[in-house]
């Protein structure tokens, strides 16, 4: 006869499955990472076998653009030509890349035409750069980035010799308060959790991750899949396209450039918490089911161990179970005890994985485990509802794009 269970100790037995479920997906997610590729260095030496058109894409970015391209004229080749690609900018920004043209001849402002229905501004501003461009390689990049001197080199180096058609490459944050150092590295953990680290092996199709700061890809390759059209309408363009090109065979690769760009994308912590939850979930490149398996995973094994262990001591000393008993309440007492122990040791792991994805961290770094809930109910938002707005600019009624995935 099986022995009376509480209702209490049968909701702790169930939390228990669920989180030793989600911890075994989560390590298989993460075993990948322990092969992979360290951060690339730069290449100082000029290569003239290839050739690269990087795309930057502006809207009043006045207060950012300049560093961006003065790393990029510091560049050598492969770097062919740096197409800009405004939005008519109000603030400054078309003077300030003309003023850049002038010194630096590869330098070329373009201005879109309007954008048409279905389209997200970023998406339709990479397509014209697309269509000027006369590289081997179109290399996007954010006009918030700062490249070093070799970048442009060193990320058609690794593509080449990875066999990657598509690469994207994970860059240093810089420039950011303490508050947002606090919260941002517990949003980027849930990315990791999700997708995988970078330089890692490369994810079947549906976990691929890309960003879209650092965005490189052979252009016959774009022009073969219609370019830029198959994330049109997607806000989380970056993830969208690479996740479609790989579903058509191509290689796709997310490497560690936090030794090559740098990015300083917020003013303030309201803004980066914004502007990260706007794709937060990746819903234009995931299917439902998929996003919410990831929401209940990044809760269970990233948010929740800590408190559940606090919940286990109190219990413990109130003598509610013991890890010496052998009633069912202990034994499941026990492996809640260790399944979270695990867990927050490998959240901790973390910290020092991803330490160089910071160009200054100090307290409030290593301490953002503490704001893991907060990212977890930003992605919990995130997947709950549909943005509407982006940069200014809003959009109704966008058709969303075709994943290929739990759709």
């Amino acid at each position: 006869m099986l022995p009376s269970v509480s209702p209490g100790v049968l909701f702790a037995l169930c939390l228990l499955f669920a989180q030793a479920l989600l911890l075994t997906v989560l390590t298989l997610r993460l075993l990948p990472g322990r092969t992979r590729r360290p951060p690339l260095p730069p290449r100082l030496t000029p290569r003239d076998d290839t050739s690269v058109s990087v795309i930057v894409t502006t809207l009043n970015e006045a207060h950012r653009v300049g560093p961006c391209l003065e790393g990029l004229m510091q560049q050598t080749t492969p770097l062919l030509e740096v197409l800009v690609v405004d939005s008519r900018s109000t603030d400054g920004t078309r003077e300030l890349v003309q003023a850049a043209a002038a010194r630096d001849p590869r330098i070329r402002l373009i201005t879109d035409d309007p954008l048409p229905q279905g389209w997200v501004g970023k998406v339709w501003a990479l397509e014209t750069g697309l269509r000027e461009a006369r590289g081997t390689w179109v290399l996007g990049i954010d006009a918030d980035t700062v490249p070093a001197p070799g970048m442009v080199g060193a990320v058609v180096d690794a593509a080449e010799q990875d066999g990657y058609d598509v690469a994207s490459f994970a860059p240093q944050f810089i420039g950011q308060t303490a508050a947002e150092r606090f919260v941002q590295p517990a949003m980027l953990v849930t990315l990791v959790y999700r997708c995988g680290a970078a330089g890692a092996t490369q994810p079947p199709p549906d976990r691929v991750l890309a960003n879209g700061q650092c965005f490189l890809a052979r252009r016959e390759l774009l022009l073969q899949h219609g370019g830029y059209a198959p994330a049109r309408a997607s806000f989380s363009d970056d993830v969208t396209l690479a996740r479609h090109l790989a579903r058509h065979g191509a290689r796709v690769g997310f490497l560690d450039g936090s030794r090559l760009i740098q990015v300083s994308a917020y003013r303030s912590l309201g803004e980066m918490w914004r502007e990260w939850g706007r794709s937060f979930d990746l819903k234009d490149a995931t299917g439902w089911w998929l996003r919410w398996f990831d929401v209940c995973l990044v809760w269970l094994v990233q948010a929740l161990p800590l408190t559940i262990l606090a919940v286990l001591l109190l219990t413990w000393r109130a003598g509610v179970w013991s890890p010496a008993g052998q009633d069912v309440a202990s034994r499941v007492g026990t492996g809640l005890l260790i399944v979270n122990a695990v867990a927050q040791s490998l959240r901790w792991f973390m910290l020092w994985a991803l330490r160089g994805s910071y160009g200054t961290r100090g307290l409030s770094y290593w301490t953002s485990w503490l704001a893991d809930a907060a990212a977890a109910w930003r992605l919990t938002q995130s997947t709950l509802r549909t943005p509407t707005a982006w940069r200014g600019r809003k959009y109704q009624a966008l058709a969303a794009p075709t994943t290929g995935v739990g759709t």
